[in-house]
């Protein structure tokens, strides 16, 4: 039984409606949410194949499989998540997703591919990351009480008008899925100020 979960991968994220067609693989579930309505309203869901689907419907009525919460099938959840569908599809959404993820991820890679201070670029889509090291040739970390992630997020904040996540020292990047080419440009170039000031003082 294959299982999976495409709650931050699904609708648009990766250049493709699931993450998982970028390999042709089709999972027996598919668990989904937030992106759904693009997080406008709560919603989640999970799809099964028909294999499956058969299965929990040919039990005996006492044995069925039951699940249900006083929100299920909420009519308001399902208008947004209708209508946000239908304007990914009106504004080609998850082509641009694709798009601009090949130009983030080839930006990414000239200007951090042969970094002294950074590993691990790498990218699907409009997902994104970089590890930041203290020597990229031995991949030896800095220490975490320089918290260098945060400092590099800082800067890209203040001086570079970018909002990012970091995890320790891995920067992580989800841009919106309208995000245009200028944009995209100034998510590599306040990326690119702000670890150069940062590891390289």
């Amino acid at each position: 039984l294959f299982i999976a979960d495409e709650v931050i991968t699904g609708f648009g994220r990766t250049g493709h409606w699931f993450a998982l067609q970028r390999w042709n693989v089709q999972p027996d579930i598919l668990s989904i949410a937030k992106a759904i309505t693009s997080g406008y309203i709560p919603m989640g869901a999970f799809i099964v194949s028909k294999p499956i689907a058969d299965a929990l419907q040919d039990l005996p009525p006492d044995a069925r499989f039951m699940h249900a919460y006083t929100n299920s099938a909420h009519p308001t959840a399902s208008a947004v998540g209708l209508r946000n569908l239908q304007i990914m599809e009106d504004e080609h959404l998850v082509a641009n997703a694709a798009a601009m993820g090949e130009r983030l991820g080839d930006a990414f890679q000239q200007a951090f591919g042969k970094h002294a201070h950074v590993t691990n670029v790498r990218h699907l889509g409009l997902i994104a990351g970089l590890t930041l090291v203290k020597d990229a040739s031995t991949r030896e970390p800095f220490a975490a009480s320089d918290g260098i992630g945060g400092k590099v997020a800082r800067h890209m904040r203040e001086q570079g008008g970018v909002i990012t996540r970091f995890v320790g020292d891995n920067l992580v990047f989800a841009p919106p899925l309208v995000v245009g080419a200028s944009e995209v440009d100034q998510i590599v170039e306040a990326t690119a100020r702000a670890v150069a000031s940062v590891t390289e003082g």
